[in-house]
């Protein structure tokens, strides 16, 4: 009987094109963590994760699972998946699940982590995990803008996907921006993400930290569910799929 097989992954996005499968391109994570698996059980499998992250996004804390009919313990498919993995992916855990177990549909709520380099050096060793700004916003007014976007709203607003069919109604019930050093960090927790919607967030909110906007025009962005007068799409490098919870 086929096993519903769960899986733990950390991945470096800088050189794929996302989590999901594109045409022209076998360069994302789940075609070569499908490619693996299938040569492991001798059968095309699917892979399904928690979420998409978007091309050049990062993880540390990626679901995803696949059914198989396979004599391998969990620890055996752990080192035979990574084995044959490029280096900058990693299952993290293997664990057999539950027979209704679903990575995407069972998820209650995922974090994120946004991270901004304000140094005077350049971050080399960083490069490829921050957002350099060059010159440190308001911490403060940031915060305060946060505020108005936290419960359940209408995002639309921070949705960069105009044909959205489904409902744009997302609960973010946590946003933290914490300065240490010479990073900043935005941390997000909600019950789900739009496309883009994390980027578009911390895009505007670092407008409001420049004083390009104010605190209180997040109010009027909810409200008129217009995209066009949200802020930038912060680049996706910064950008981290932290933990989904279940």
């Amino acid at each position: 009987m086929p096993k519903n097989i769960r899986l733990n992954i950390s991945y470096d996005g800088t050189r794929y094109y996302g989590w999901e499968h594109q045409p022209n391109t076998d360069m994302t994570i789940q075609g070569k963590i499908e490619k693996v698996v299938s040569r492991m059980v001798d059968k095309e499998t699917e892979v399904l994760g928690a979420g998409r992250t978007d091309a050049g996004v990062h993880a540390i804390g990626m679901v995803a699972h696949f059914r198989a009919d396979t004599d391998l313990s969990e620890s055996e498919i752990k080192h035979y998946i990574n084995s044959y993995l490029p280096d900058d992916i990693c299952i993290e855990k293997v664990a057999f699940a539950g027979e209704r177990f679903h990575s995407r549909y069972n998820a209650t709520g995922k974090t994120y982590r946004y991270t901004c380099y304000v140094g005077d050096e350049k971050p080399i060793f960083d490069r490829k995990y921050v957002y350099t700004l060059d010159k440190c916003p308001d911490i403060e007014k940031m915060k305060a803008a946060a505020v108005y976007l936290k419960g359940e709203h209408d995002f639309a607003s921070f949705c960069s996907n105009p044909r959205m069919k489904k409902s744009t109604v997302r609960c973010v019930d946590r946003i933290d921006i914490e300065k240490t050093g010479d990073y900043i960090r935005l941390t997000y927790h909600g019950t789900g993400f739009l496309q883009h919607m994390v980027r578009i967030l911390t895009g505007t909110l670092l407008e409001v930290g420049f004083g390009k906007r104010k605190p209180e025009e997040m109010q009027t962005l909810l409200e008129k569910k217009d995209r066009r007068l949200a802020g930038e799409t912060a680049p996706a490098q910064g950008l981290c799929l932290i933990s989904v919870d279940y």
